[in-house]
């Protein structure tokens, strides 16, 4: 503890050295009077002792400066790891605090960064690879050019282009470059469509059975229909992808109390409870998820953007005996 840190002003702070000083300076000159010392003396003694005092005092009101000029220095060089001492209560110790606050957020942007390069290269070098492996045994004659072996290279071009595509759209969407189209429109109808698109022949994942329950069956909603379909779309992508063959995905959305609730329910492994914030992060996905093919890890990160964007809020929920239900709640108006 710094000896003025308890004072919330740096004003105060100063005006206390400098009376302590000047109160130092004119004691000692009088002693030095009164004991019948040289002047000369006696104020380069009282000018000593005054120093001494000052630096006593005033220690630790510019030593976050100085600490703050270093860590500016090595943040400039990439290292977002250093924090400054901030003990005092005035206007320095409130800049040390904001500047560890920064530095913090700095070192997390960092790591995001590296995570995402790390995870876009991965992303990208599993359909390389399989195309590369596929085109070779083509070139090679090792593999004719039948239908199943040009699927199997149309599957991994499309993969491409999903990654592609959610990486433009959570650019989008970050930078605040994506304005909403809001209108209002039928919810039963954007559901509907979005069954019909799950049960198409372009579908993936196991065949599932769908219930839909939509309460009133006039219920509207005032958002952006494409954006909210893309929403609605990844989440019901994900949870024909985990549930399995025969099983239900249950959508259920519902109106009161100014909020419409929409759930979409599966049959599948679930998420851990400890992982249900996490599954929203980028390129993020839970055990169960890893052993399956087909996502990317950004379609419930794009998905929550979306939400937020339209002032809504979008989370896990576990499901009993098994499975996931992920909750979207937006206002009406």
């Amino acid at each position: 503890m710094r000896p003025l840190d308890f004072l919330s002003s740096i004003k105060v702070k100063l005006g206390i050295v400098i009376v302590a000083a000047v109160a130092a300076t004119v004691a000692v000159t009088g002693l030095g009077a009164w004991a019948d010392i040289p002047w000369v003396v006696g104020g380069v003694l009282a000018g000593a002792i005054s120093l001494t005092m000052v630096q006593f005092l005033a220690r630790g009101m510019t030593s976050p400066l100085r600490e703050m000029t270093t860590a500016a220095k090595e943040m400039a060089q990439g290292d977002y790891e250093r924090r400054v001492t901030a003990t005092s209560r005035d206007e320095v110790g409130e800049l040390a605090r904001v500047f560890n606050q920064m530095s913090a957020e700095l070192a997390e942007t960092d790591r995001l960064r590296r995570d995402l390069v790390a995870n876009v290269s991965h992303e990208l070098r599993t359909p390389i690879s399989a195309l590369q492996a596929v085109l070779e045994n083509l070139v090679d004659g090792v593999e004719p050019p039948d239908p199943v072996t040009l699927r199997s290279m149309l599957e991994q071009v499309e993969r491409l282009g999903r990654l592609a595509n959610q990486l433009l759209d959570l650019s989008r969407l970050e930078s605040g470059a994506v304005p909403l189209q809001t209108q209002p429109f039928e919810v039963k109808e954007l559901v509907e469509r979005i069954v019909r698109e799950a049960r198409g022949p372009g579908h993936r994942g196991p065949d599932v059975n769908f219930e839909v329950r939509i309460s009133p069956p006039t219920l509207s909603l005032i958002a952006d229909p494409e954006r909210f379909h893309q929403v609605m779309t990844n989440l019901v992508a994900n949870a024909v992808r985990h549930s399995p063959g025969g099983g239900t995905v249950e959508i259920v959305a519902a109106g009161s109390d100014g909020k419409i609730r929409f759930e979409v329910a599966d049959e599948g492994p679930g998420i851990p409870e400890g992982e249900r914030g996490r599954v929203f992060e980028r390129f993020y996905r839970s055990d169960a998820a890893r052993s399956s093919d087909g996502g990317t890890g950004l379609g419930l990160s794009i998905a929550r953007w979306i939400v937020e964007l339209h002032h809504g809020e979008i989370h896990a929920e576990g499901r009993e005996p098994a499975g996931c239900r992920m909750v979207v709640e937006l206002p009406e108006i």
